[in-house]
C-alpha cells in the first residue's frame, strides 16, 4: 500500500488541505487496490489491420479505471488550461506516467509475441520492442469537436515503431496510400502500433467533416479526444 501511495504521489503530486484533492486520492487509491496503475493484468488481443502491413490495434489496452486515473495525471500537468493550447510535446525526460505508459506498451506486445509464437506475424520486431528506451518523446494532442489532423507520414527524425493512445471520444482514423484508403476505428483505451510499411508509406489524418466519422452505417457523436503518441528519436552520428 505504501509504493501505492507512492506511486499516486508521483503521478498526481502532493494533495492539499481541500476535500476534493482527498477525495480524489481516496478515490484512485480505491481503483488501484485491485488494480496497479496501466499494470497489464490480462492478455491483450490484437488486431492486424490486413491491408496495411505493420499496423496492429490492441482495443482494450486499458480498462476504463486505468483511462481513468491516465487522464488525471494529463490534467495534472496543466497543459490545456487555455482554449488556444491543444497541444504539448516533450522530448527526452517524460513524465513518470508516460515512462510507465511506455513499459506497458512493451507488456503487452511482448504478450502477443508469447501467446502466438507460431505466427510470422508480430506486432512489433524485436529490435524495435527492447530498444532503450523504447520512446523518448512524446506529444498529447487535445481536439475538441469537429477537429482533426491532415493526411501525414511522421517525420523521419523518428525511428520506426510508433504508439497512439486513444482517451475520450472515439473517432475514425483514415490510412491513405496511393489510390487506397483504409478507415480504422479507435475507440476509448484502444492501443495502436505502427511499424514498417504503416508508419513508412501509408498516410493517416483525422478528417472531422460530415460524413467523414461515420463507421458501420453510424455518424459517431463527436465530443473531446485525447490522444497520447510516443515516438524514437533518431540518434544523432
Amino acid at each position: 500500500m505504501d509504493d501505492l501511495k507512492a506511486r499516486l504521489k508521483q503521478v498526481f503530486g502532493e494533495s492539499s488541505d481541500s476535500e476534493d484533492d482527498k477525495q480524489q486520492l481516496t478515490n484512485n487509491d480505491q481503483i488501484c487496490r485491485n488494480k496497479s496503475f496501466l499494470t497489464i493484468d490480462h492478455n491483450p488481443i490484437w488486431e492486424p489491420i490486413k491491408e496495411i502491413n505493420g499496423l496492429w490495434l490492441c482495443r482494450e489496452f486499458l480498462s476504463p479505471p486505468q483511462q481513468s486515473i491516465l487522464l488525471s495525471a494529463i490534467q495534472n500537468e496543466g497543459w490545456f488550461t487555455e482554449k488556444s493550447i491543444n497541444q504539448a510535446m516533450r522530448f527526452g525526460d517524460l513524465p513518470s506516467w508516460a515512462t510507465e505508459l511506455s513499459n506497458s506498451i512493451r507488456e503487452a506486445v511482448l504478450f502477443s509475441h508469447q501467446s502466438d509464437e507460431s505466427s510470422d506475424q508480430c506486432v512489433l520486431p524485436s529490435d524495435l520492442v527492447w530498444r532503450e528506451p523504447l520512446f523518448d518523446q512524446l506529444i498529447v494532442n487535445s481536439y475538441g469537436p469537429g477537429e482533426g489532423i491532415c493526411a501525414h507520414v511522421d517525420l523521419l527524425r523518428f525511428e520506426d515503431g510508433i504508439a497512439i493512445v486513444s482517451l475520450e471520444s472515439s473517432c475514425v482514423m483514415h490510412f491513405s496510400e496511393i489510390s487506397r484508403a483504409i478507415p480504422v476505428y479507435l475507440t476509448p483505451g484502444s492501443l495502436m502500433i505502427m511499424w514498417g510499411e504503416s508508419r513508412y508509406l501509408w498516410k493517416h489524418e483525422i478528417n472531422r467533416k460530415p460524413g467523414f466519422q461515420i463507421w458501420e452505417g453510424q455518424e459517431l457523436n463527436q465530443m473531446t479526444r485525447l490522444s497520447i503518441t510516443l515516438r524514437k528519436l533518431c540518434s544523432v552520428e
